[in-house]
This record gives C-alpha cells, structure tokens and sequence, in this order.
C-alpha cells in the first residue's frame, strides 16, 4: 500500500457474541483507543440528514487534505521539538502504570496485572507532537500529553482478577496515574 494508510477498527459492544477478543499483543499495536458515546438527537439528525443526501444521489464529502499535504504535516510533526524533561515525564507515567514499579500509585499496585507498554510510550510521544502540532504550537506542552494520555493508554493496561471483579476501569486507574505522577 502507498503510505500513508490507516487502519480502522470498530467494537461494537451489542455484536459480540460468538466472536473471540484480540490478543494484548494485537490491541497493543492500536495507536489510540478513542471511546464514542451514543449520538446527540441533533447528532442523530445530522447523520440522517447525510445519509438522505448521500443516498439522493448527491456528491460525496470534499477531500479534507491532499495525500501531499498530509506527508507535509507527518515531517512537520516528526520534528516537532519536545523538551528532555518532558520526555521523562512520559517515561514516568508509562512506568507508572507497571504494578511493581518504584513510582506505580495505589490503584496500579492494587489493580493491574500488566502495565503499559513501550509502545504506549510511542505512541504518547507521537500523539503529544501531533496534538501541540494541531493547536498550532511551536513544540510538544504538558497539556499535549495530558490530552492524549487516556486514548494511547487505556487499551494498554490488563487489569487483574480484583480489578476486574471489582469493576474498576482502566479509565480511573489511568486517571489516577495522572494525578499522582508530577509533571516535571
């Protein structure tokens, strides 16, 4: 495949009987994990009102970005700077979210089997370029890890039996992390 491609995955939670869960391995390799909720009626209507459009006979979206600009955008965000300081933190937060880590806050100890993975340090980098780069900043902030903290870890940690049974989610262990771990 000519670069750049993307790769999609839906989960619908409705669907999934007779159907087997991927692997860590595989989930792990799912740069984000993005959580949709249930349309808006205004969303709903929206999204009605397109399909009738589509379905009419009328024309498909505008291309929003040319492949060319998009292979502009990806070398701008490679060289997006980001401070060494910086950078240790997102080391620290994905060490915390390893039970017997020095740094791993209660929650971890007391409820995760399986921290986070190298790959979620990539993919916490990346997506902290990409953020300050669309917020139209000059190098990688804080608020850029903080946003894209949950959907490059929340797929990323395994939760053990008590965890489970329990039923605390990855979300409250991950934002638990956050608040524990100082920034720099």
């Amino acid at each position: 495949m000519e670069d750049p491609f993307i790769v999609l995955a839906t989960q619908n939670p409705i669907e999934m009987e007779g159907t087997y869960p991927l692997p860590e391995a595989q989930v792990d390799r799912f740069f984000f994990k993005i959580l949709l909720d249930y349309p808006t009626q205004e969303e709903l209507n929206e999204i009605l009102a397109r399909h009738l459009n589509v379905m009419g006979g009328a024309s498909p979206p505008k291309q929003a970005i040319t492949r060319d600009e998009l292979m502009e955008a990806r070398g701008l965000i490679a060289q997006m700077p980001i401070a060494e300081p910086l950078r240790h933190y997102i080391v620290r937060l994905v060490s915390a979210t390893h039970p017997h880590a020095e740094e791993a806050p209660s929650l971890v100890k007391d409820y995760v089997e399986y921290g986070a993975s190298p790959r979620a340090g990539i993919a916490l980098l990346w997506g902290a370029k990409a953020n300050a780069f669309l917020e139209a900043q000059l190098n990688v902030r804080t608020e850029d890890i903080h946003q894209v903290f949950l959907p490059a870890l929340r797929h990323r940690i395994i939760r053990n039996f008590r965890g489970e049974a329990e039923g605390i989610s990855s979300e409250k262990i991950l934002r638990h992390v956050l608040e524990t771990i100082p920034e720099v």
